[in-house]
């Protein structure tokens, strides 16, 4: 009889998980809906400016969620902690540079995989130097050195590069992880 009720409940909290789920979009919809009723130009704009931020953010979270995907198939947490643990040597700072490097869209859609990558087994030092050099952009780099100059412009990123490093290993000794 127990066994009955634990089921029954069970079904209950998972239908309402899911109508909680849809409560903010929901309201949200309903917010939109009010608002075409009193201002349909105004609203009709921010439903757009929405529109574009979503389309803007869908792309870089769909990779993000690729390379989750194919690090959880490929890599495990053993891997992982070889190629960027705390004891991965210099190759666990230069990996995490390049992928800085080259990294594209928002940062926060990157939170999650440095999440996972952090639970597999990864020191904060790679975390940092990766988020660091997430401002080195190579396709702005011939605009800078339109703007700034070829000088500026690489001692600019050998700094940067530099200082990635020093602040990936500041996080360590501040974090009592290295």
């Amino acid at each position: 009889m127990n066994l009955l009720v634990e089921k029954s409940k069970q079904k209950e909290g998972k239908s309402g998980s899911q109508k909680r789920r849809l409560l903010f979009p929901a309201a949200v919809a309903a917010v939109y809906v009010v608002l075409y009723i009193a201002m349909p130009d105004k609203t009709i704009l921010a439903l757009r400016s929405s529109c574009s931020i979503v389309s803007n953010i869908v792309l870089p979270l769909i990779l993000v969620f690729v390379v989750m995907i194919l690090m959880n198939l490929f890599l495990n947490p053993a891997q992982t902690a070889r190629l960027i643990g705390k004891k991965s040597g210099i190759r666990g700072k230069l990996l995490p540079a390049v992928a800085g490097v080259i990294s594209a869209g928002p940062i926060y859609a990157w939170y999650p995989l440095l999440r996972d990558i952090k639970s597999k087994g990864s020191g904060n030092s790679p975390l940092a130097i990766f988020l660091y050099n997430r401002s080195i952009k190579p396709y702005l780099l011939p605009a800078m050195v339109g703007y700034f100059g070829m000088v500026y412009v690489i001692i600019l990123t050998v700094c940067m590069l530099l200082g990635s490093f020093v602040v990936g290993y500041a996080i360590d000794y501040l974090t009592d992880d290295g």
